[in-house]
C-alpha cells in the first residue's frame, strides 16, 4: 500500500483565509467556510424537495458544497474583485482551477480517482445542484459580510448589500424561504437566541 499525500493536502485548508483583501474583525478560512455551504446548499434542497415538491438528490447537493472550493489548497482564495475583474482572468483562473483539480486526483489511490475526480475537477455535477451550491456559496458568503458588518467593519456593508442583492434576485422558492425564515435569527446574541422558541 503506497502513502498518498490527499488527505494531507485537504487538511490544509484550515489555512486558506478568505476575504483576504478586507480587513476582517475574524479570519474565516476555506475549510469552515466549506462546511457551511455545505449545510446551507443542504438544507435548500431539503426544502426543495420537502415544501416545493423538488426531486433533487440532497445528499449529492451537500457532497458537491463540500468540494466546491477544494482546489484552494493549491491556489489560494482569489478574491472576487480580482477573479471576475475581466473575462480573460476568470477564463484563466478556471483553467488553473482545473489543473489543481487534477493535480489532487493525481494524488488519489487509483481506487478512488473514479469516484473523486468528479468532485475535485468539478465535473458531472448538474445545472440543478450548481445552481443550489452557488446559491448556497452566496448566502454562506452574505452571512459573513453581515456579521463583520455588525461588528463594526464598515468595510464588508457593501458586499453585503450586494451580495443580499444577488440572493434575492434568486428565483428559486426555496431561497426565498430559506433566507426569510433562518436568516433573522443570525443577527441575534446567544442570550436572545435563547429566548426564541422554535
Amino acid at each position: 500500500m503506497k502513502m498518498s499525500t490527499y488527505f494531507a493536502y485537504l487538511t490544509r485548508l484550515r489555512w486558506i483565509k478568505r476575504w483576504g483583501l478586507m480587513r476582517n474583525t475574524y479570519n474565516e478560512n476555506v475549510m469552515e467556510h466549506s462546511w457551511e455551504v455545505s449545510v446551507i446548499a443542504h438544507t435548500l434542497a431539503l426544502i426543495k424537495n420537502q415544501i416545493f415538491n423538488g426531486h433533487i438528490d440532497a445528499n449529492a447537493v451537500a457532497v458537491a458544497a463540500l468540494y466546491h472550493d477544494v482546489t484552494e489548497v493549491i491556489t489560494g482564495d482569489m478574491p472576487t474583485p480580482i477573479k471576475y475583474h475581466s473575462p480573460d482572468i476568470l477564463q484563466s483562473y478556471k483553467a488553473i482551477e482545473k489543473l489543481a483539480g487534477l493535480k489532487l486526483t493525481a494524488l488519489l489511490p487509483t481506487e478512488l480517482t473514479t469516484q473523486l475526480q468528479p468532485l475535485l475537477c468539478h465535473e458531472s455535477i448538474s445545472i440543478e445542484v450548481q445552481e443550489l451550491v452557488g446559491i448556497a456559496d452566496k448566502i454562506s458568503a452574505y452571512l459573513k459580510c453581515f456579521a463583520e458588518a455588525d461588528a463594526g467593519s464598515k468595510e464588508f456593508q457593501t458586499a453585503a448589500d450586494e451580495l443580499l442583492a444577488k440572493i434575492s434576485a434568486s428565483e428559486l422558492p426555496e431561497v426565498d424561504y430559506f433566507m426569510k425564515v433562518f436568516i433573522p435569527a443570525c443577527g441575534l446574541t446567544l442570550d436572545n437566541l435563547m429566548k426564541v422558541r422554535g
